[in-house]
């Protein structure tokens, strides 16, 4: 069976470079020529699709984890990972040293630790000592608080990376990981190959419960491929494309005017994790579990307690992302189907939270969000309140507020997420 596999694959390369031949041009210029087409919004027909799987595949899994690792540094800065931090000097660090130590201290990496104006402790000396460091890779900035959205804009602002993620100061990345993410950014770079969004997988690091879940993307997005929107698979319900998974381009970012993050306002990564979205239209998926999502402490923003408290920003949040499109405007109905699903995400969590809380304020809001996104676009509206989340969120009468509860509460004990 595996040597039959091998030979297949040996065929689909000599048939592919016979074709590259007859066209005088190399596998790798076919591939440059194929993304520069699909970044400019060309339509390339199926039947013309190359199907060989390029220069950043390799046959063997091994042989191509082997390849990154060897790549070289480029000039200047590949990737900007911004790191927002406020009253963090208790576990910043972690999150500072599993970057350099996790990249070998590489020269086209660039750290920027946004401090938001602490005040509790010494967040924004620690932010010093790292930059006097390690000045060729650290940068410290100190910003007036403004909130997390405002420090993610700040290291967007100032990012001179052609690639931008985001670790919180209480995560950390997967050395290994970060290691072959590198090398595929440089690949990408070397080869004048335009890919606007890299997606990797996250753990969510569960201290309550002592557990490890990853998320990856298998069979929702191809693995080690450069491909569009119109090749996605199916997500399944937990396979969600949060910040923690995201490496955008920092130029897709700035475009329409950046990202819309308000001041103040917690559970904004679901504005980044969802506005650029259609600006995207290249996008790789390496499977590597890159990402640390610590979770379990009883302040964090996803705490079930802090995120009742916090409803009215829940609210915000998802008033903003309904308003930055019209999904059925979204040209790619595989995106489009996705996006839909995210916003229906959300109204979820919305009614949940509400009903969680009890609060007659809240259910005044959350009647005045449904109206909003009924107003603002009736078919999504009729997606979001007619699906399955919908429809279990919003049974009428005291009996129907119980019973969300206690779906909720069966859910979460099984997925852990808060």
């Amino acid at each position: 069976m595996e040597k039959s596999a091998d030979s297949k694959r040996k065929r689909e390369e000599r048939r592919a470079k016979a074709m590259a031949k007859a066209n005088g041009l190399s596998l790798r210029e076919q591939a440059q020529n194929k993304q520069n087409a699909t970044a400019h919004g060309e339509e390339i027909p199926a039947s013309q699709r190359d199907k060989a799987k390029g220069v950043f595949v390799s046959a063997k899994k091994k042989a191509a984890k082997a390849a990154l690792k060897a790549s070289k540094p480029l000039t200047g800065k590949t990737l900007t990972v911004g790191i927002p931090c406020y009253n963090s000097a208790e576990y910043m660090d972690h999150a500072i040293s599993s970057l350099l130590e996790g990249s070998n201290f590489a020269e086209d990496l660039e750290i920027i630790i946004v401090d938001d104006g602490s005040t509790k402790d010494n967040t924004w000396e620690k932010a010093q000592e790292w930059q006097e460091r390690y000045p060729h890779i650290v940068r410290a900035i100190h910003q007036e608080n403004g909130g997390h959205g405002v420090a993610v804009n700040t290291a967007l602002e100032n990012a001179n990376g052609v690639y931008l993620k985001i670790c919180d100061s209480d995560d950390w990345y997967d050395g290994q990981a970060l290691l072959e993410l590198l090398g595929t950014l440089r690949n990408f770079l070397e080869c004048n190959v335009r890919v606007d969004l890299v997606v990797t997988n996250y753990v969510y690091e569960n201290e309550t419960y002592g557990s490890q879940k990853v998320v990856d993307f298998n069979f929702a997005i191809k693995k080690n491929k450069i491909i569009g929107w119109d090749q996605l698979g199916h997500f399944g319900y937990t396979q969600n494309l949060l910040m923690h998974s995201l490496c955008y381009r920092v130029d897709v970012l700035r475009a329409d005017g950046g990202l819309p993050m308000p001041p103040h306002t917690f559970y904004v990564d679901n504005i980044y994790a969802y506005v650029p979205l259609p600006r995207v239209k290249t996008l790789y998926y390496l499977d590597v579990d890159l990402y640390r999502y610590f979770i379990g402490r009883e302040d964090q923003s996803v705490n079930e307690s802090v995120m009742i408290s916090r409803l009215d920003q829940q609210f915000r949040v998802t008033d903003i992302m309904i308003k930055s499109h019209h999904l059925y405007d979204v040209e790619s109905k595989e995106l489009r189907a996705y996006m839909l699903g995210y916003i229906t995400l959300m109204m979820a969590i919305c009614t949940v939270f509400t009903k969680l809380s009890e609060k007659p304020e809240n259910y005044v809001k959350l009647k005045e969000t449904w109206a909003e996104l009924k107003s603002f676009d009736a078919k999504m509206y009729h997606h979001a309140r007619w699906s399955l989340l919908g429809i279990l969120g919003n049974i009428p009468s005291k009996f129907g507020d119980v019973l969300t509860r206690n779906i909720y509460k069966a859910v979460s004990k099984v997925v852990k997420f808060n």
